[in-house]
């Protein structure tokens, strides 16, 4: 398989008058070049006209929703000859028989992506789940996080996916962004631009597509788009200062996609309430022409609310594909879709050289990664290959540099050999953290916080809601008092085991230790109380701006 390794430059292939303007890999010899070059055009050339608009589109497959979801999406792979796959939920084994099978059916091998931006545990449970993209922002060592991809790209491999729509360069400023949050590396640009290149470069130098997303930027939103259209009402100062600033500043660094989301940006399309995913502004005048993007373009998933409520199903990819995408993604209506677009080709609204374009991108990305050779993929053992050792190491070191002391005024930590109480509060599970802490911990409820005496070492631990990264933190009240009632005569070490948001409206000048772990997991739980204990250095670096007290690089390495 090719190293996949992408340049940004704008190639005029000499080889062939046909394929222009095309992403290659580097260091790619014109001996390498011409083989790319002699297949896409071959496999271009005997393609039909409805087979190449197949090409365009990307549908999900779902493995646990039923043997009629399945057959319909056979049926879709049979008769609209579809470019690719993105694979949901949940059983691997399932959906690596379900990828040969459908490999070795497709005239033109398919393309297959997934939803992984913490790794394959996003839609397969069975798998080992990797940190969210804030808990990363916070590493200082960015080589971890490539090393993070790396793993991600080695499970992508053993599924027979071969693109990650990965990693989000969404600036998130917005502390009550209900769909980005903790998926955005933090609320600064540089810190966001240096997370998601190592990322990035994880990935496709070991063969697996990125896709930076969601342009042109979803980071300050208060709408779900899953839900409704949300709307950027930044002027053009502010969104390429902070949106648009990380998408520049990738966009020649080699990454193979841009997925382009469903929002509403009047400063750069004046159409009213339309998507920027079916904007000819956005992405063909902004994406393609004014940045000189070449990669491949990609919607965001076309069944989302904020479109799929508004526009019919084909009308919708096909008003997609006139704006300048590339690809489709889970698309509600491949032979609708295909239809329209052809009717559009015939009215001359859309030139064939569109089609030709997109379409010769897609086949030498497709070459590219490898797949004029597809070799099926062993469902056996998938479940302990993405979930073992291996993965666990790496994972507890990323959680390990992640971990950001705010505050240690007393000097409480690293902690003693003394007894030492600790209070768990919120909703989540917290055994993993005392059993690790040892025997000389001594745990007690909210309500038994008098019992303690006075002048003790107490760890309160906010435990929250793990299960999904699309939501908001907010401390209950009563959590706040029990904190506070704690610091009036004890000496209070705070650990969130959740989003630094969680900070936004708590007094902490009466607290003298706080630390933040950003998720509440076995690993995380693991690292963090081996950090208290002083097994691993803490040098974490705050990520988001949380209020006018917590501000983005904040932290004390503690040795």
């Amino acid at each position: 398989m090719k190293k996949l390794v992408y340049t940004s430059l704008f190639i005029f292939l000499f080889l062939s008058s046909e394929l222009t303007a095309q992403y290659v890999p580097k260091d790619l010899s014109k001996k390498e070049m011409k083989k790319a070059d002699e297949w896409v055009n071959k496999t271009y050339r005997n393609l039909s006209q409805d087979e190449k608009l197949g090409q365009l589109f990307i549908v999900a497959l779902y493995t646990n929703r039923g043997e009629n979801e399945i057959e319909k999406v056979r049926s879709i792979v049979s008769n609209d000859k579809i470019g690719g796959l993105i694979l949901m939920q949940d059983d691997a084994a399932r959906e690596i028989n379900l990828v040969n099978e459908f490999q070795q059916k497709s005239k033109v091998p398919l393309m297959i992506g997934m939803d992984a931006e913490w790794g394959l545990f996003q839609r397969i449970p069975a798998a080992h789940k990797f940190p969210w993209a804030i808990t990363l922002g916070a590493i200082q060592d960015k080589s971890l996080i490539e090393q993070m991809a790396a793993k991600i790209a080695e499970d992508s491999h053993r599924m027979g996916i071969n693109w990650d729509f990965a990693p989000v360069v969404d600036v998130n400023t917005n502390p009550n962004n209900p769909i980005i949050g903790n998926r955005s590396f933090g609320s600064e640009v540089n810190n966001v631009v240096n997370s998601a290149l190592s990322y990035a470069n994880g990935l496709q130098n070991n063969n697996i597509l990125a896709a930076i997303k969601h342009f042109p930027g979803h980071g300050d939103t208060n709408t779900d788009s899953h839900l409704d259209l949300p709307v950027v009402s930044h002027n053009l100062e502010r969104l390429n200062s902070v949106e648009i600033a990380p998408f520049k500043a990738l966009m020649d660094k080699g990454i193979g996609g841009v997925m382009v989301a469903h929002l509403y940006v009047p400063a750069l399309e004046s159409g009213k309430g339309i998507p920027a995913s079916v904007s000819k502004n956005i992405i063909t005048g902004l994406l393609k022409d004014k940045l000189g993007y070449k990669g491949l373009i990609i919607t965001d998933a076309l069944n989302m609310g904020a479109v799929a409520n508004k526009y019919k199903p084909g009308e919708l990819d096909a008003m997609a594909f006139k704006a300048g995408n590339d690809i489709m993604l889970f698309s509600q209506g491949v032979a609708e879709g295909k239809k329209l677009i052809q009717k559009a080709i015939d009215k001359g609204e859309i030139p064939q050289s569109r089609v030709e374009e997109s379409v010769k991108k897609i086949l030498l990305t497709k070459y590219f990664l490898g797949l004029d050779k597809y070799e099926p993929r062993n469902p056996e053992n998938i479940n302990p290959d993405l979930n073992n050792d291996s993965h666990q190491i790496l994972v507890q070191k990323l959680y390990s540099n992640a971990i950001t002391l705010l505050k240690n005024d007393k000097k409480l930590l690293p902690l003693n050999g003394k007894e030492i109480y600790y209070v768990p509060l919120e909703e989540a599970p917290y055994q993993t953290f005392a059993n690790r802490l040892g025997t000389n911990i001594i745990i007690k409820k909210a309500t038994e916080i008098n019992t303690i005496p006075a002048n003790s070492t107490v760890i309160v631990g906010f435990h929250k809601d793990n299960s999904t990264a699309y939501k908001p933190y907010k401390i209950s009240d009563a959590s706040k008092k029990t904190l506070m009632d704690l610091t009036k005569n004890q000496n209070v070490i705070l650990t969130v085991f959740g989003s630094p948001y969680a900070l936004k409206d708590i007094d902490i000048s009466s607290v003298p230790t706080v630390l933040v772990s950003y998720e509440n997991n076995d690993d995380s739980m693991t690292a963090t109380a081996d950090a208290l204990k002083g097994k691993t250095v803490i040098h974490g670096r705050l990520p988001v701006l949380v209020n006018d007290t917590l501000k983005p690089g904040m932290g004390i390495d503690l040795k």
